[in-house]
C-alpha cells in the first residue's frame, strides 16, 4: 500500500513539475532561446531522446525537473574570465532582453496556476460526488473536560449547527473548517441554528502552530448510528450490526459519537454498550483491542450528495474563482510564518508532499474511481498553486528572484556586472540548499509519526 502511495505521489508531482518546466520551454522558443534539454526528474537520464535541438530526458530521481536553456550559465564563465559583461549572442539566455527573460521565468508559475483552474474546472464540469458530515457541532471542551477553547468563551453549544460564517453559508462541516480554517487571530460572526433560533455570535479562531490553521474547538456531531463496520473490528466481533443505535456506553449516556469516545476515555479492557435494534434495547460487551476504543472498527453516518455538472462557461468560471481563492490563501500563509508556527510541522519537503498526494489519492480510490480523481485533482491544483507562490518569492535561484535581477537590469540600462550575478545565484543555492535540509528533517519527523 505504502509503494502504490508512493507511485501515485511521483505520478502525481511529476504532472505539476512537467506543467511549470513547460511554461519556461514554451516562454524560451517564443521569445528565441535555444532550450538544450527538458527533463522530468534530477540525476543521469534514464531514458532521453533528442527531437530537433532539444533533448527529452526522464531522470532517474523522479521528484522534481529542469529546462536547459543555451547560454544561461554564461554569466560564470564570464566572471572566471574578468569578463565585465556577458556577451548577448542570439539563441542564448542572456543574448535575449530582459523583458523576455522575465517572461521565460514568470512563465512557469503562471502556467501552474492556469493548470489549477483547468482541472478544478475540468472537475467541477462533470460533477463529483461528496461525503461530508452536517454543519452541526459538539465542543471540543466536553471531551477534554479541563479546558476551554474560543467556541466557549463566544457562546457556542454543543448541538448547534452552524449555517453561516463570517458572511458564508455553510450547510456541511468541512464548508466550516475551511471558513474557520483561513482566518486565524480575526474575530469572525458566526451565525448558528439552536433549535430553531438563529442566533449570530462572534468568536476569534485560536492560531493552530502546528499547522497555521485556526482552530475555535469544535467537533463535529454524527449520530451514534452504526453505517458499516470493519470486519474483525471489535464492534463487528461483539455482534454489532448497521443500523445498531449506542445510546448507552459504561453507563453513560450516549447522543452523539462524541460521547461514546468521552465514555470509553478510562481505557478499561471491556466497554458495556446498550443499543436499539429494531426498536428493542440491547447490551453488548465489547473486549477493546486498542485504548480509547480506537479499535472499535465503526464507520458513522455520512451526508454525500453530487455537485451539478456545470456548463464549460460555468466551470472554467468556478475553476477560476478557486484557484484565486487558493492563491490568496496560500500567500496569506506566508505570513503565518512570522508568527511562531511550528515550521517542522508546517513546512513540507518533496518527501513528505509526494506521501500526501499518494496517501490522498489512494484513500479517495478507496471509495470510488470518481471520489480518488477528484482528490488527486484537487490537491495537484493546491501543489500547484503553491508552487507558483513559492518560486516567485524574490530569493535568489527562485523565478521570483531572477524576475527582480532582471528588473535591475532595465533599471540601470546596462547588463548586470557577472560577478553580481554569481554572489546572488551562490546566495540563493545556500538558503534553497538548506531550506531543503530543513525541510527533509521535518519530512522524516513527520513520516517517523505516521
Amino acid at each position: 500500500m505504502i509503494l502504490a502511495k508512493i507511485a501515485l505521489g511521483l505520478f502525481g508531482l511529476g504532472i505539476v513539475v512537467f506543467v511549470h518546466e513547460l511554461g519556461h520551454f514554451l516562454a524560451a522558443r517564443l521569445v528565441g532561446i535555444d532550450v538544450e534539454a527538458f527533463s522530468i526528474g534530477w540525476g543521469n537520464p534514464i531514458l532521453k531522446r533528442k527531437i530537433g535541438k532539444v533533448e527529452y530526458r526522464l531522470g532517474m530521481f523522479p521528484i522534481g525537473g529542469y529546462c536547459k536553456m543555451r547560454g544561461e550559465n554564461e554569466f560564470k564563465e564570464a566572471w572566471e574570465s574578468n569578463a565585465s559583461g556577458v556577451a548577448p549572442v542570439k539563441g542564448t539566455y542572456f543574448g535575449a532582453s530582459p523583458l523576455g527573460r522575465i517572461l521565460v521565468a514568470f512563465a512557469g508559475p503562471l502556467f501552474n496556476v492556469v493548470f489549477a483552474a483547468l482541472v478544478l474546472s475540468f472537475i467541477w464540469g462533470i460533477g463529483f460526488e461528496v461525503q461530508t458530515l452536517d454543519s452541526r457541532i459538539v465542543l471540543a471542551s466536553e471531551f477534554t473536560t479541563d479546558k476551554l477553547y474560543p467556541a466557549d468563551e463566544a457562546g457556542f453549544k454543543t448541538g448547534d449547527r452552524i449555517i453561516e460564517v463570517n458572511g458564508k453559508k455553510t450547510a456541511y462541516y468541512h464548508e466550516v473548517q475551511e471558513n474557520i480554517a483561513v482566518n486565524p487571530d480575526r474575530l469572525l460572526p458566526v451565525t448558528v441554528d439552536r433549535q430553531g433560533e438563529t442566533i449570530t455570535l462572534y468568536v476569534k479562531p485560536n492560531l493552530d502552530k502546528s499547522t497555521g490553521a485556526g482552530k475555535i474547538g469544535v467537533y463535529f456531531w454524527s449520530d451514534p448510528v452504526v453505517a458499516a463496520l470493519v470486519p474483525d473490528g471489535d464492534a463487528a466481533t461483539a455482534g454489532l450490526v448497521p443500523g445498531d443505535r449506542i445510546i448507552r456506553a459504561n453507563g453513560e449516556t450516549v447522543t452523539n459519537t462524541i460521547d461514546l469516545m468521552k465514555a470509553l476515555k478510562a481505557n478499561s479492557a471491556v466497554a458495556e454498550i446498550d443499543y436499539m435494534r429494531d426498536g428493542a434495547e440491547n447490551k453488548a460487551e465489547i473486549a477493546l483491542s486498542q485504548p480509547s476504543g480506537d479499535g472499535l472498527g465503526i464507520m458513522w453516518p455520512r451526508v454525500q450528495y453530487r455537485t451539478p455538472s456545470l456548463s464549460p462557461p460555468a466551470a472554467l468560471a468556478k475553476g477560476v474563482s478557486e484557484s484565486w481563492k487558493t492563491l490568496v490563501i496560500s500567500l496569506r500563509s506566508l505570513g503565518l510564518l512570522f508568527k511562531g508556527i511550528e515550521l517542522t510541522e508546517a513546512v513540507s519537503g518533496p518527501v513528505r508532499i509526494t506521501y500526501m498526494v499518494g496517501d490522498i489519492a489512494a484513500e479517495g480510490f478507496g471509495q470510488s474511481f470518481g471520489a480518488g480523481l477528484r482528490s488527486l485533482a484537487e490537491f495537484l491544483a493546491l501543489i500547484s498553486v503553491a508552487l507558483c507562490v513559492m518560486n516567485l518569492l524574490p530569493l535568489p535561484v527562485l523565478d521570483g528572484g531572477m524576475i527582480i535581477l532582471f528588473i535591475v537590469e532595465i533599471l540601470r540600462r546596462k547588463p548586470l556586472h557577472p560577478r553580481a550575478i554569481n554572489v546572488f545565484q551562490t546566495v540563493g543555492v545556500v538558503l534553497i540548499f538548506s531550506l531543503m535540509i530543513f525541510a527533509v528533517f521535518g519530512d522524516i519527523l513527520y513520516l517517523s509519526r505516521r
